[in-house]
């Protein structure tokens, strides 16, 4: 072989039979399998959607009805004493104590070493004697802040709470109604977009408040507590529900304008398909930084972190099976040219 060829000696060679060997017939490559593609009917089994929220919010209401709720002093006033101790007596001892007084008290443990005692409404005698007790019983005791809410300061704090969840409600529905009024339909069309999204909010907050109500009233937890945590935990669900929400919408928008063989139904479904992976990656990576505050965060914060992952969890599941399906239904009393 030639050491000017451009071709090694390998590659020379590589198509070189020995005599008496036949070449056999090369095998053809096998087919290439087409990918698989997952299609999930979500539009089609959206009664099913429908009857799990409907199963999940309605224990919810009835106990809301019947039970009410926990109310923390922040709603049903009361007094509040943020103490220190000086032997550093553990949780349970001090829960002992405050038990042993028989007032109706509870136990929050700060980050400090320190711990709230919450009661409900004391005169200053009560209070007085109520710090007696607890040094007679635990030992020194300073008494950094004592915090009075009266019955007054507390119906306006659940009066303001209802307002911002309202406002918050409308505000959105006008917003959405504005930013969707340009697809096929107009105005018309956007009112459902946004009718569509406020009703999955609303869904979320009947289930965080149902589920709530029944830690609180029906179980006896401290966790089911309802206080200033809970109310920013709900306003903060609410943002990002309608966030899970506008970004379906806004595909389904889009997917309009481009998909124009395709039906309504079929389009929503695309819609969801093409969103929802996002979606419940985004939650669930809130969610595990959640359920770290709610193991580790201690008292004070478990309510906050318990209410903020229902309403997140609540928030994407609406979104994908509540808001378009009811878009779709809304669409099929109400048609639009």
């Amino acid at each position: 072989m030639s050491e000017l060829s451009d071709v090694k000696a390998e590659e020379q060679s590589a198509d070189i039979v020995p005599d008496g060997v036949t070449k056999g017939p090369e095998k053809e490559p096998e087919p290439v399998k087409p990918p698989r593609v997952r299609r999930l009917n979500i539009i089609g089994r959206r009664n099913l959607f429908f009857a799990l929220s409907l199963i999940i919010i309605v224990p919810g209401i009835v106990s809301m009805v019947t039970h009410g709720f926990r109310l923390g002093i922040d709603f049903a006033g009361g007094t509040e004493l943020t103490v220190t101790f000086a032997n550093h007596p553990a949780l349970p001892q001090v829960e002992a104590a405050v038990d042993s007084e028989n007032a109706s008290g509870s136990v929050i443990q700060t980050t400090g070493g320190g711990y709230i005692l919450r009661y409900p409404p004391l005169t200053a005698a009560q209070t007085a004697n109520v710090q007696t007790d607890m040094q007679n019983k635990l030992g020194p005791m300073t008494v950094q802040q004592i915090l009075e809410v009266g019955g007054t300061i507390a119906g306006e704090t659940i009066q303001l709470s209802l307002l911002a969840v309202a406002i918050a409600a409308a505000g959105l529905l006008v917003l959405l109604s504005i930013w969707f009024h340009n697809v096929p339909g107009g105005w018309k069309a956007g009112f459902q977009f946004g009718g569509s999204a406020v009703a999955a909010l609303l869904h979320d907050v009947f289930v965080l408040t149902g589920i709530f109500s029944i830690l609180g009233k029906v179980l006896g937890l401290r966790i089911g507590e309802i206080d200033a945590f809970f109310v920013t935990a709900v306003l903060t669900v609410v943002g990002f529900s309608v966030h899970d929400t506008v970004v379906v919408f806004d595909r389904i928008r889009e997917n309009l304008r481009v998909s124009q063989r395709l039906s309504f139904e079929q389009v929503v479904n695309l819609s969801i398909m093409q969103t929802a992976a996002r979606s419940i990656i985004t939650s669930f990576t809130v969610v595990l930084v959640l359920a770290a505050i709610l193991i580790a965060g201690g008292p004070s914060l478990q309510g906050l972190a318990l209410a903020l992952m229902i309403g997140i969890v609540s928030g994407t599941y609406s979104s994908i099976f509540n808001a378009a399906p009811l878009l779709v239904v809304w669409r099929k009393l109400q048609p639009v040219r």
